[in-house]
């Protein structure tokens, strides 16, 4: 988290929540949605503003955290800015190593959240009914983006996170311990 966020945090500590202001897609993009929006219709059916600003995403991946409950916000100096979800807190790519490059967790693939943090090793593989790839990994569950299907499937097929094991989409955020849509307690 940004100092400048905490110094926020302590000198207004009682900012109320703010919920359904901002989003994350399934590929890894945030977006804006204002009262209209919501009033549209339900987010990812109605998205919003795609965020494009490349510093304000900076800061959003730096203080882009979850609570004791599950629920993922984004620390916005004094107020956290719970969103929702379209299907899981953490958007993966999945890139080949090439030879020669450091290979930490000895896989030959690098696995990076859509916040650019590499998500330390993969614990376990996921498919839904939907045919979405999960992958549970140190830093929490994340769903494979799209455009790296066939690379994540090369290492399926290598073996090297284990086969796939089968779940409903729907039993996910229980079994994982995230919420997709938070709400005020």
């Amino acid at each position: 988290m940004d100092d400048i966020v905490k110094a926020a945090m302590l000198k207004w500590p009682n900012v109320p929540n703010c919920y359904g202001w901002l989003a994350l897609d399934a590929r890894g993009d945030w977006y804006l949605r204002d009262a209209p929006t919501q009033a549209a219709g339900p987010f990812p059916q109605i998205k919003g503003s795609l965020i494009e600003h490349e510093k304000f995403k900076a800061f959003i991946h730096r203080n882009y955290l979850a609570d004791e409950r599950g629920a993922w916000f984004f620390q916005n100096g004094p107020q956290r800015v719970y969103l929702q979800l379209e299907l899981a807190p953490l958007v993966l790519g999945v890139r080949r190593l090439s030879a020669g490059e450091p290979d930490p967790h000895g896989s030959g693939f690098e696995v990076q959240a859509h916040t650019g943090q590499d998500v330390g090793k993969v614990q376990s593989c996921w498919l839904d009914e939907h045919g979405r790839l999960y992958l549970l990994t140190d830093t929490g569950l994340g769903v494979v983006r799209s455009m790296d299907m066939a690379t994540a499937a090369d290492a399926v097929a290598a073996g090297v996170w284990g086969e796939p094991q089968e779940i409903a989409f729907a039993d996910m955020p229980a079994r994982f311990g995230f919420v997709r849509e938070p709400a005020p307690v």
